[in-house]
């Protein structure tokens, strides 16, 4: 019979996002996280996988691409969401662990 998949829904968040190269963040424990647009009708959203990525594989420069639409940091707030390097509030949707690999989807507030 086949297992199915875990999922646990976490509450400790990274405390800072940083930009480190296209598609690439990183947070205070130098965990790498890869982020992916989500498609929600006009919503911005924003799912980040965190994936191991070794530093040699990691290009310093930013494209323009990610520069002109990813925040180059998300920095954590005591109430529970984030703001970006352009004073921009993201809401924590939902932050898991499923089967192992840790995912957390930010969305765009829109009063930001």
């Amino acid at each position: 019979m086949a297992e199915l998949p875990s999922k646990e829904h976490l509450t400790s968040h990274p405390n800072f996002l940083r930009i480190r190269g296209p598609w690439l963040y990183e947070d205070e424990n130098d965990r790498t996280w890869l982020h992916l647009f989500m498609d929600t009708g006009g919503v911005l959203q924003v799912l980040l996988r965190q994936e191991d990525v070794p530093i040699g594989h990691i290009a310093m420069t930013k494209s323009l691409l990610t520069s002109s639409i990813m925040p180059l940091m998300w920095t954590l707030h005591p109430e529970g969401q984030y703001e970006d390097h352009i004073c921009r509030f993201w809401r924590i949707v939902d932050h898991f662990k499923e089967d192992g690999v840790e995912e957390m989807i930010l969305e765009l507030m829109d009063d930001s």
